[in-house]
């Protein structure tokens, strides 16, 4: 892994930001899931990411991150009593995904805010070089 300049710093961090945002859609998506057993029932996902530093001594301060892996969270299965519900168990039973709807929207606002950041640094370091190139014009 190397950071060569500002732009791989921002694209590694977009990239992260991607796979967080691809975690929260399929959280989402699966969040009414219904099981008839609590193994079978969705488990929410999440990306670990890790920091990348520019040197291994870590002395210049610069670092960008790196989604390293999507972990399924070990979050137990919401038991709800619905007998007459065909996905129902003997006992009367189903399990939905522990999908909380709001903390995932909560988590898509953050990666999509974190998504535009890098996009802005991208913009006004490409504007700067513009702007320092015509200089000698």
């Amino acid at each position: 892994m190397e950071i060569k300049n500002i732009y791989h710093i921002a694209k590694r961090a977009m990239g992260a930001q991607l796979v967080r945002m691809n975690a929260i859609a399929s959280n989402l998506a699966n969040a009414d899931n219904i099981a008839s057993t609590p193994e079978d029932a969705y488990k929410p996902i999440k990306p670990v990411f890790e920091t990348k530093y520019f040197d291994i001594i870590k002395k210049r301060g610069i670092s960008t991150v790196d989604a390293v892996t999507v972990e399924q969270m070990k979050d137990e299965p919401i038991k709800e009593y619905k007998p007459g519900h065909p996905l129902a168990d003997e006992e009367g039973f189903i399990y939905r995904a522990p999908v909380d709807s709001q903390e995932e929207y909560v988590e898509m606002l953050e990666a999509s805010r974190q998504y535009q950041n890098n996009i802005e640094v991208i913009t006004t370091i490409k504007g700067l070089m513009l702007k320092t190139a015509n200089l000698g014009k």
